[in-house]
């Protein structure tokens, strides 16, 4: 089986660096290959060792998207360079919109193919302004599909969480960390070329990250959220975060279990499917095993597992204020549900306030 290395990252000259750093380590027997996505119409795709292009190709594309590029070409390519048994190893740089889950997840398919390492690079130049901005990818004149309306912020923080190893300044190194624990930090990209990490894990939707003095604040609350007190409050709890998840429970959204994702300043919030309280046991399994763990430990005897969670992560937290913020959106017990207007409604598609 070939062993293949992902290399991810928005910043395409850190990112190219690495990638050729780890191709240099490898020395004649690597294979890099990347990615000229300049103009999404006719895609370049060349893999290259230490010595020299292997393989050019020009792909062709009805409908310009840098995903559609990669997706089935990139295993065929491997495939045929695993089948030549004369490398040890191939390293892929990943372009920055490129969806780096499906990439892998392709892979793990191919039974000639295995993933060893997904490495993710943050530039020290931009990586504030990456992690907190409001810059959309086509703000910054990163190659995407048209319709493709992510924020630069999502993308970076989706990388860091679907990666094992990551590339970063000092500086960088515990927001990094509290993003994602499970991550391998170096600050170099020298000696990476014998690491090898577990696969990574996606994040389940609706989950929370864990607890990290000065960098993650959790909240949680077995009362349902005031929809308008919660809607007037997201820019702020938002503020200074630079990565939020978790469950919500909004009182007039009785029957839907939302999420809740931020990425700095942008928030989605959409919702996961029906409470376990409403489904029959044999529909459990269809629900992430984070939540029926927690569940289990939290069942309440009246409202079962409805409640809301969320953990904020960001370096400069007001611990105290968001904490109060948080707590002030909360349904008081004298106050009726019925009568109140949910600002949430028109953008769950398909949900109803209850």
């Amino acid at each position: 089986m070939l062993p293949v290395t992902l290399v991810t990252g928005l910043g395409a000259a850190v990112r190219g660096a690495v990638a050729g750093n780890l191709l240099a380590e490898a020395g004649a027997s690597g294979v890099l290959v990347e990615y000229d996505v300049r103009d999404l119409s006719a895609v370049v795709r060349t893999a290259r060792t230490a010595t020299g292009v292997i393989d050019r190709e020009v792909i062709t594309l009805a409908h310009p998207c840098v995903s559609c590029a990669m997706r089935g070409s990139l295993t065929q390519l491997l495939a045929s360079i695993a089948a030549v048994e004369r490398y040890d190893m191939a390293i892929v740089d990943v372009p920055a919109a490129g969806d780096t889950r499906a990439i892998a997840t392709e892979l793990a398919q191919h039974p000639d193919l295995r993933l060893t390492t997904v490495v993710t690079t943050l530039d020290p130049k931009t990586t504030a302004a990456d992690l907190t901005g409001e810059d959309l990818l086509r703000d910054r004149g990163i190659s995407t599909a048209a319709e493709d309306g992510r924020a630069v912020a999502e993308v970076v923080v989706r990388q860091l969480e679907y990666a094992n190893v990551a590339v970063v300044s000092e500086e960088a190194r515990d927001l990094v960390q509290a993003i994602n624990p499970n991550l391998l930090i170096r600050t170099s990209p020298a000696g990476l070329l014998d690491v090898r990490r577990p696969a990574p894990t996606p994040v389940e939707p609706g989950s929370i990250a864990a607890p990290v003095d000065g960098l993650t604040f959790v909240w949680q609350s077995n009362r349902p959220f005031h929809p308008e007190r919660l809607y007037d409050a997201l820019e702020d709890l938002v503020a200074g975060t630079v990565r939020g998840r978790g469950t919500l429970w909004i009182a007039t959204q009785h029957r839907h279990r939302l999420s809740w994702d931020s990425f700095g300043s942008n928030i989605s919030i959409g919702v996961l499917g029906p409470w376990l309280a409403d489904l029959p046991a044999d529909r459990w399994p269809s629900v992430g095993q984070q939540h029926q763990a927690r569940s289990a430990l939290e069942w309440h005897p009246e409202y079962g597992d409805r409640a809301s969670y969320l953990s904020l992560t960001g370096t400069e937290l007001d611990v105290r204020e968001l904490q109060d913020r948080l707590d002030g959106c909360v349904l008081r017990a004298d106050e009726a549900v019925h009568p109140l207007t949910d600002p949430f409604a028109p953008y769950l598609e398909g949900s109803t306030a209850a």
